[in-house]
């Protein structure tokens, strides 16, 4: 392993710790001539960014692209740079191919995975029912904590709040996350006191009570503990799946683009409008969407660092001086 192997395996499990979503792009396939070879990986943040090396200016600009596409689906996918003309069959599921003009003969396949934090789930409690809440959570892979400041804010990609303290500093934690705009949550009680409980919540101005869920999971006749944590759970993973999708502006224009072949890669999903999907992670969207590079017609990032010059955003180097070169002569 080099020493650059290893910084960037460092930086992704800083990322892991921090709950950042990245991409990790990992050459699996390098037809020469290119400059990358199989086993070359970069990382992509939210924003565009990328840290490491999977080919020169133009690979690494369709890179970003595309990963921030497997970035707001949360699916994998594999992607296929072709110097030209690679693109005329059909793809196979799960594959995205780009003509990129500007490679020098070579092909590129590269492998995009989504790395996205586990479900954060806050707990208010340490009733028996609470504490079966953690158990079952992290028996899901879920990043459960239990609160100890009811007035703090959740944090922003917070999946799911659940009260479970049976009289204790109920108001203020569900407050908190009615406030935040926490996808779920619930309070361990029985609907006569759960009643009283959003009341009180209601008359502190606090809008959204009927969000909650009071008694909280679902009716599935559960006594124990633990049977209680698993309804609360089945009753999540229902919400999160049966919740509408809000129209999204389109990533990219509705046509398609020069020298791209659409596939089987999943659309940009509610990750892309700050929804938790699978998992429970919310993903930022990129600071802009995709735009043409207006010399060679590919998509790019329309973000730092991708070359800029008279509004415009570049592939690379070499179509921004051309463009410069003759503004006149690129009309798109």
């Amino acid at each position: 392993m080099t020493m650059a192997d290893a910084r960037l395996l460092d930086r992704a499990s800083r990322l892991r710790t921090g709950r950042t979503p990245f991409v990790l792009a990992t050459v699996v396939r390098a037809e020469r001539p290119t400059s990358a070879r199989p086993g070359d990986q970069a990382l992509v943040l939210a924003d565009g960014t990328m840290e490491g090396f999977v080919g020169g200016s133009c690979a690494e600009s369709t890179a970003r692209v595309e990963s921030l596409r497997v970035l707001a689906s949360g699916e994998a996918g594999l992607l296929r740079i072709t110097p030209g003309g690679g693109a005329s069959a059909p793809p196979a599921p799960g594959v995205r191919v780009v003509d990129n003009p500007c490679l020098s003969g070579g092909a590129l396949e590269i492998f995009l995975e989504p790395v996205l934090p586990p479900a954060l789930v806050l707990v208010r409690g340490d009733s028996p029912v609470a504490r079966a809440v953690v158990r079952v959570g992290e028996a899901l892979d879920h990043d459960v904590r239990v609160v100890d400041d009811p007035a703090a804010p959740p944090p922003a990609d917070t999946a799911a709040v659940v009260v479970a303290s049976h009289g204790h500093d109920e108001e203020e934690v569900l407050a908190a996350a009615l406030e935040a705009g926490v996808p779920y949550v619930a309070l361990v009680a029985s609907r006569a006191r759960a009643a009283g409980v959003l009341g009180a919540v209601a008359a502190r101005g606090v809008t959204g009570v009927e969000r909650v869920h009071a008694p909280a999971g679902l009716d599935i006749g559960a006594r124990t503990p633990n049977e209680i944590a698993l309804s609360i759970y089945a009753q999540l993973v229902a919400e999160r799946s049966a919740r509408p999708a809000a129209p999204a502006a389109p990533a990219a224009p509705a046509a398609p683009l020069p020298g791209v072949q659409e596939s089987h890669v999943p659309e940009p999903t509610g990750q892309e409008r700050g929804f938790p999907e699978p998992g429970g992670a919310v993903v930022p969207p990129p600071r802009e969407a995709p735009v043409i590079d207006p010399v060679c017609g590919m998509e790019v990032v329309a973000a730092a660092p991708t070359p800029s010059a008279g509004g415009h955003w570049f592939c690379g180097s070499g179509c921004r001086d051309a463009y410069l070169a003759d503004p006149g002569g690129y009309p798109r």
